[in-house]
């Protein structure tokens, strides 16, 4: 371990429910400024059977008390053998850890207010308990961070965008940063010098939907269309496209966040057994294209006003070349497109390492968010700790 630096884990599991991605980052202080180095990125799969029990807890009408609160102990234990099987890789011991920062995982995500008892109240549910983590490795964790963002009057999401503001800004150009996971969000980073604001949110589907039509179109023999051959060997339905992009999600401002409980498999269902006349292919293709439209559309609307020059990809859309496609081509002529690795991130890793850094802040008693993409009403330190 050199001196100067401290081992973080960030843990991270998203809304495609692959696994969970663990990173080690080495993280130290310049000039009161944060630097952080990826030492070493792995990810623990889930079984099929575990990824079905997390799938049914997201769906109100199927899950129950006794299955959340079961789950939430064992994801415990799994994030715990994430943490504990990227440290071994990265040839380090966990007394060489810091701090572990766990988002852990999203079952539930309501970011606009519902009256109870008098109150206005917003809600989100991470499951996968930091004291299971802290226990099994014996290291301090961090997590459930949203939860304080939403006190304060926001949304609870997105949280990378505070990262992004902190790594990539550059001093003369914009960029727009863009996760495709299960959701697709975008971070707008204006240049450096100038005084637009940082604009982050998420801008719809990213491969949730497409990865229920693949599953349906294969018989569950894919669970996502790998490298988009499906949906390249398809033709897209402009007319049903457009009556997709007629969703009252895409009409909203920024800031704004969404989940499985407005684009799960209830909505994939309902779309899945329209337009009976279409192909599987023709319908894979659709919904490819309705991700790419949604997010080249949004980043179109700030090109001019923060002069964006560059356009990076993380998260596992990267990996879908038709995807990849569709984005560039819906998109203002002259942009650079590429993917977090240009910038020193693997597209993978890309939230684990942000979330290394979030828990990193509240170690440090430093805030977190950043208002101005959760619609917070200021600046807080989020996360619990689990000694």
């Amino acid at each position: 371990m050199n001196e100067g630096q401290t081992y973080v884990v960030g843990l991270m599991s998203g809304t495609s429910l692959d696994g969970i991605d663990a990173a080690v980052v080495a993280i130290s202080e310049v000039s009161n400024q944060v630097k952080l180095k990826l030492i070493h990125y792995s990810t623990l799969p889930f079984t099929e059977t575990l990824r079905a029990r997390i799938l049914q807890l997201c769906d109100p009408k199927q899950a129950c008390i006794e299955e959340i609160s079961l789950m939430n102990m064992l994801l415990g234990e799994q994030f715990a053998e994430a943490a504990k099987k990227v440290v071994r890789e990265a040839s380090l011991e966990m007394k060489d850890i810091t701090l572990i920062s766990s988002h852990g995982q999203t079952i539930f995500h309501q970011p606009e207010g519902i009256q109870a008892e008098g109150y206005t109240i917003t809600s989100t549910l991470q499951i996968g308990d930091i004291a299971v983590i802290a226990e099994r490795t014996g290291v301090m964790t961090v997590g459930d961070f949203r939860t304080r963002d939403m006190a304060v009057g926001g949304q609870g999401a997105p949280l990378v965008p505070y990262a992004d503001n902190l790594l990539f800004r550059d001093k003369t150009s914009g960029r727009v940063l863009v996760n495709i996971g299960g959701i697709a969000n975008i971070t707008v980073l204006p240049p450096a010098t100038s005084d637009e604001t940082i604009l982050a949110f998420d801008t719809g589907p990213g491969n949730m939907l497409i990865d229920a039509f693949t599953t349906w179109a294969t018989h569950g023999k894919q669970s996502y269309d790998k490298n988009g051959k499906i949906a390249a060997s398809g033709i897209v339905s402009e007319e049903w496209l457009q009556e997709l992009l007629a969703h009252d999600y895409y009409k909203l401002p920024a800031p704004k966040s969404t989940g499985r409980e407005l684009f799960g498999t209830e909505y994939a269902k309902i779309l899945w057994e329209q337009h009976d006349h279409l192909s599987p292919e023709d319908k894979i293709a659709t919904i490819t294209e309705l991700t790419a439209r949604t997010i080249a559309n949004d980043i179109n609307r700030f090109i001019d006003s923060y002069k964006i020059r560059e356009v990076y990809l993380s998260g596992g859309g990267w990996y879908n070349q038709t995807l990849r496609t569709r984005i560039q081509a819906n998109l203002q002529p002259g942009l650079i497109l590429g993917s977090t690795d240009d910038l020193g991130i693997p597209a993978d890793a890309k939230e684990a390492v942000v979330f290394a850094l979030l828990g990193y802040q509240c170690l440090k008693k430093r805030p977190n968010n950043l208002p101005s993409a959760t619609g917070a009403q200021s600046s807080v330190i989020m996360g619990k700790i689990a000694l």
